[in-house]
């Protein structure tokens, strides 16, 4: 494989393309109108625009990819994550345009696509499970029936959603009728299909997932878990590895069902089974994600494996080049995504320009980003600027760089989610380890951030009083005063 295509843009483009010149090969970049001047464009080896500002015109425009690849003789197309990265029409156009997708299989995209398809693949390895029902319902009546029958609270979810969308949580009987109706409604609008199912609610659960690589000989792993429980609007701003309270008992069986669950669907290439965990440590396999994560350096940091590296040999057809008992944790990383939103405003996009962009340096530190200083944040896509990453000997030393780096990552221009991300990390629920999906409505007011930044302002403000107080205490030297003396004694 000597020219691979990267079919995405910002942070995620830029990172891939690094691994592909790590690895000698040439990288072809895609770019809309709104990205001409990227850095991902600018790094690549070629560039090619693809059209408008909206994505639909752009980076979702599969066909105009795939011409484009065969133009320029590529022989790879990496997704990235997002866009195109789980469209299984998409990775089957670009096998059956000659061309390897690098990912996995169309058909174990479209199985896990399905968190229904998912559930029906997996139920017959003896994976646990959150009790519910696994077929799509779209009769009111009968669905109330189902949700008695399981107990409040329930959660409706939408066969086809992520990131939250279609996504409901009903407390109890009388407010099923119209949460059912609005999850139809938004998973409709969001996906295309309005296909929901119904499960037990988990109280206080945490959202841990499972790294997993697989060949294409049989030969799957896993590079232990990511904690993904410190979310805003179902979505992960918080990630670390390995997790506080898995044990190593735990730890292995959940590994092991994460390699059963890519086994099922004959899975290649890099992959995510994400679990539930409730308050008693039980686990239950949620769904799998059919790509890169967004959260992937976390556990590049702590098992020192380039996972895009991997994805690339696994493509070309290369085996696997360690075994299970090869793997061993190192340490601890923890990440922050650093988004334009304004967590004084309900994490509202926050769209502006980088009039100050000064990213923080230093050992164990890892800053994935696709922005410079003056650019600005368009508003046609996810409004991430970095992913911001610490790595230390252990959970404290890690947290301790991270509370630095925020500290030196220097933006201006905008709101961002670094003010969020001190709070988290001071946080007692997060570094006592005693945290749930539910941190942020539980400890999270924007009253408290503003509290917390006059806190710190006033603080520095006595330091500098301070220390210009005792200056005027040291006698000084005057200098640079001009004199009509012709001559100085010494």
């Amino acid at each position: 494989m000597k020219k691979i295509l990267v079919a995405n843009r910002g942070e995620i483009a830029l990172r891939i393309m690094r691994t592909i010149r790590k690895m000698g090969i040439q990288s072809v970049a895609v770019f809309s109108e709104a990205d001409r001047n990227s850095p991902h464009v600018l790094f690549a080896d070629e560039a090619v625009c693809l059209g408008a500002a909206p994505s639909t015109d752009s980076y979702l425009n599969a066909d105009k990819i795939i011409a484009f690849s065969k133009e320029l003789d590529v022989e790879g197309i990496h997704p990235g994550y997002g866009f195109l990265s789980e469209n299984a029409e998409f990775a089957q156009k670009v096998q059956e345009a000659g061309i390897t997708f690098i990912g996995p299989g169309a058909e174990a995209m479209r199985v896990m696509g399905s968190k229904l398809a998912a559930k029906e693949c997996v139920k017959g390895y003896n994976i646990p499970m959150v009790p519910g029902i696994d077929k799509a319902i779209g009769d009111i009546t009968v669905a109330k029936e189902t949700a008695n029958e399981i107990g409040y609270p329930i959660l409706i979810k939408a066969s086809a959603g992520g990131g939250g969308k279609g996504m409901r949580v009903v407390e109890k009987e009388a407010d099923f009728e119209e949460q059912m109706q609005r999850a139809i409604s938004e998973a409709e609008a969001s996906f295309g299909d309005g296909s929901v199912f119904i499960e037990k609610y988990v109280t206080s659960p945490r959202h841990i997932e499972i790294q997993v690589l697989a060949d294409n000989y049989g030969n799957t792993v896993h590079l232990f878990e990511r904690e993904c429980s410190i979310q805003r609007r179902h979505q992960k701003v918080v990630e670390e590895s390995p997790s506080v309270i898995l044990t190593p008992e735990i730890r292995k069986k959940m590994g092991e069902a994460a390699v059963m669950v890519a086994k099922a669907c004959n899975y290649t290439s890099t992959g995510t089974v994400e679990f539930l965990m409730d308050d008693q440590l039980n686990f239950y396999f949620l769904e799998m994600n059919t790509r890169l994560q967004v959260e992937h350096p976390v556990t590049e940091m702590i098992t020192g494996i380039d996972l895009v590296e991997e994805q690339i040999k696994i493509a070309r057809g290369e085996p696997l080049g360690f075994t299970q008992e090869d793997l061993t944790i190192n340490g601890h990383s923890v990440e922050l995504r650093v988004y334009a939103e304004d967590p004084l405003n309900n994490f509202l996009p926050s769209i502006g320009t980088l009039s100050t962009y000064r990213k923080p340096q230093g050992d164990g530190v890892r800053v994935d980003d696709g922005y410079e200083e003056g650019m600005a944040i368009p508003i046609y896509y996810d409004p991430m600027i970095a992913k911001l990453v610490t790595h230390g000997k252990d959970r404290t030393e890690a947290i301790q760089k991270m509370k630095a780096a925020i500290k030196d990552f220097k933006i201006q221009g905008l709101s961002t989610t670094l003010p969020f991300g001190t709070f988290v990390f001071e946080h007692d629920a997060f570094l006592s380890g005693k945290f749930d999906t539910h941190f942020v409505k539980s400890y999270y007011t924007p009253d408290l951030l503003k509290a917390k930044q006059k806190a710190s302002a006033e603080a520095a403000a006595r330091i500098a009083l301070k220390y210009w107080l005792d200056q005027q205490k040291i006698i000084k030297a005057v200098e640079h005063k001009t004199t009509n003396w012709k001559r100085r004694l010494a």
